[in-house]
């Protein structure tokens, strides 16, 4: 039977584990979009926009983005959508 502390431990070990997947991810779209933009739009201050990216928590947005890189008209088109 599994103690009370090392039930814990478990869980913490697990959620630690998932935290670390989420960062990796929100990490490999916000690399993924900024190469994008700079591929589009090499003359385009892309790195400007890192640290807004990376204050974005949300993955889902961070994967839209991602999307949106790809099909924007401009890199000023796409930084309207990042404000929006």
């Amino acid at each position: 039977m599994q103690t009370m502390a090392e039930h814990y431990l478990q869980q913490g070990i697990a959620q630690g584990r998932e935290q670390g997947i989420e960062q990796g991810a929100r990490r490999t779209s916000i690399e993924s979009t900024l190469a994008i933009l700079n591929t589009r739009f090499p003359d385009a201050d892309v790195q400007a926009l890192t640290p807004i990216l990376e204050a974005i928590a949300d993955l889902n947005r961070l994967k839209q983005l991602n999307i949106e890189a790809s099909v924007a008209d401009s890199f000023h088109a796409f930084q309207e959508r990042v404000d929006a």
